[in-house]
């Protein structure tokens, strides 16, 4: 029976697909390059040693990923709003709260897949998904989901319906996702296969994109290809929003899994460079400043440590480094104070709240070229 948008589709089937030779050939050079990316990527994370500089990555391009795979669902903070948010929570405006439940999520689902012997489960991306939305969400129960074309309002796809179909389909992508021995598929297309198949389910009524973004991660951690969830697909995905979905929408309507599984590689190997040249920036940068760093600081015992928060937070405060236990308050200012004297902080007022800002780490954050 011909896919119909407008009909729940029970009729997705099981992975995997079959892919012909031809299909394999074409496939090969992209995911040589993309393994390449990758793997050099994990071996520049793995001569990275000592709990500071792990913190740097996860803190900064962590949080970068949260905030762009939720300004794919439209919910979208600028980088002050994020940055004061991790500094005071409870001020914060709604998008950012939900950037950084993102950032919990994530980190939390990689916990638990740990504990549980590297498995990923439905109930683990249940338990993902309460974290993003902060509720109670589970999956979905009642008919009447569609996507629509968000210009037209024109129906583009009905996923699955309902609680028990789609508790089977989710049954048969954990089997296809944990049983690796069996699967005679290169990781990168199994990736890209699965990233298709959770999105065609759609088990939950909301943040089904961004628990989507989330298992690329934890499969690739899984599947021991990076060690630290520091590879992050949705920039990519941002530059190329239109192409995304219409290659989602071809493997439904067409069978089109070459052009997906290009696409999915491509940004694997894209994303993978990115987080090079960021990494590497980073540390660049800091080696760059840490001499003006400790000069300005010459007179400060934990001058190492304040160095350190200084590109785990970009953004800091005076209360931050009281909390942390750095400085007391009046010792906090002052030593801020020189660094944003020394043109190594930026200070600005927002409100009755000052923040001292590593505007270099920022610029460097949000440059993608």
């Amino acid at each position: 029976m011909a896919f119909d948008p407008k009909i729940p589709y029970n009729d997705l089937p099981d992975l995997p697909p079959e892919l012909n030779a031809a299909t394999r050939e074409i496939l090969l050079n992209h995911l040589l390059m993309a393994s390449r990316s990758l793997a050099e990527l994990k071996g520049l994370c793995e001569t990275m040693t000592g709990e500071a500089l792990l913190n740097l990555l996860l803190n900064t391009l962590v949080i970068q990923e949260s905030r762009d795979s939720s300004a794919i669902e439209n919910i979208v903070t600028t980088q002050d709003e994020l940055y004061q948010a991790v500094l005071n929570i409870e001020n914060a405006n709604p998008a950012a709260k939900e950037v950084l439940s993102y950032r919990d999520a994530l980190q939390s689902g990689l916990g638990l897949m740990r504990e549980n012997q590297n498995l990923i489960t439905t109930n683990l991306l249940i338990l993902i998904v309460q974290r993003i939305k902060q509720n109670q969400s589970g999956i979905r129960v009642q008919p009447g989901t569609v996507l629509k074309n968000s210009i037209t309002g024109e129906t583009i796809y009905t996923p699955p319906c309902c609680e028990e179909e789609i508790r089977r389909k989710m049954s048969g992508l954990e089997q296809f996702i944990n049983l690796n021995e069996l699967s005679p598929f290169d990781p990168f297309i199994k990736l890209a296969m699965i990233h298709y198949q959770f999105e065609s389910i759609h088990p939950f009524s909301d943040g089904n994109g961004r628990v989507g973004r989330i298992l690329n991660i934890l499969y690739l951690i899984q599947q021991q290809l990076i060690t630290q969830p520091v590879l992050y697909l949705s920039a990519y995905i941002i530059d190329h929003k239109q192409d995304y979905y219409r290659l989602l929408n071809e493997v439904t309507a067409k069978e089109n899994w070459r052009d997906w599984i290009l696409f999915m590689t491509t940004a694997i190997n894209e994303s993978a460079l990115l987080s090079i040249r960021q990494i590497r920036g980073i540390l660049a940068l800091k080696k760059e400043m840490e001499p003006l760093i400790f000069k300005t600081l010459e007179k400060f015992g934990k001058r190492s440590k304040l160095m350190d928060l200084m590109f785990e937070l970009p953004y800091l405060k005076i209360e931050l480094l009281v909390k942390k236990g750095i400085a007391h308050r009046e010792t906090a200012s002052g030593y801020l104070k020189k660094l944003e004297q020394n043109g190594l902080l930026t200070a600005y007022k927002e409100g009755k709240s000052t923040y001292f800002v590593n505007h270099r780490l920022m610029e460097l954050l949000v440059r993608r070229s």
